[in-house]
């Protein structure tokens, strides 16, 4: 709906006091004009075309082609993410597995920020919130040996698939694995992005161990 060229004509109600104006077919009140314009103008369009020429705007600005190591590595991360979140809405709202998932997450956003940074704006990045530390490096080992004492991790390999959950895990894991691998290149050390990503995927594989209960052991199969 345009307002242009539309020429309001000013009412007074004496029933109610409110004034309006009548734009023909239209009888849009002052409040309803300027709350339809606030809308209009502070919506932004979800495509940009900026990207059509195979490059990605980054976090503190600079562009790179969209198959460079830094678009690779925080896209493996966001497909891991992705994955997550179909393994919350299996596990259910509310659970204790959701819950674990939901602040992992969480991290995984801090970690997207710094592989989405040029190397030469990373002393902008601020500690936990879009740059990954050696604590939050910790706290994945400190959830692996939680539930280490919960029950008895298996020592051979194992054939995924017990159920869906522990099956989504696995594929996380594997795609944390990968992003692991881009992370070298997008951020080497003493960047916590490659130990945060490894110690991911193992927490992804006790996750799954866990979830299944008992496990398939390649062994085992005839």
């Amino acid at each position: 709906m345009s307002l242009q060229g539309i020429q309001p004509k000013r009412r007074n109600s004496h029933r109610t006091g409110h004034v309006g104006f009548d734009f023909g077919v239209y009888d849009l009140r002052v409040a309803e004009v300027v709350k339809y314009r606030e809308r209009i103008m502070a919506r932004e369009k979800v495509y940009t075309r900026a990207g059509d020429d195979g490059t990605t705007g980054l976090f503190y600005g600079g562009r790179v082609g969209k198959d460079s190591a830094l678009p690779r590595a925080y896209g493996a991360v966001d497909e891991a993410q992705s994955i997550l979140g179909l393994v919350r809405a299996e596990a259910g709202k509310g659970t204790e597995l959701d819950d674990m998932l939901v602040h992992i997450c969480r991290d995984l956003w801090v970690l997207m920020a710094e592989l989405a940074t040029l190397p030469e704006n990373r002393h902008k990045l601020v500690d936990g919130k879009t740059r990954v530390t050696a604590e939050m490096v910790t706290h994945l080992e400190t959830m692996i040996d939680s539930l280490d004492e919960r029950f008895t991790p298996p020592t051979d390999f194992v054939v995924p698939g017990q159920n869906k959950v522990s099956a989504l895990l696995d594929v996380g894991r594997t795609v944390a694995r990968r992003a692991e691998r881009h992370s070298l290149a997008a951020a080497p050390p003493p960047s916590q992005s490659t130990p945060y990503l490894n110690r991911l995927s193992d927490l992804l594989w006790t996750l799954a161990r866990w979830q299944e209960g008992e496990s398939l052991a390649v062994k085992d199969v005839i």
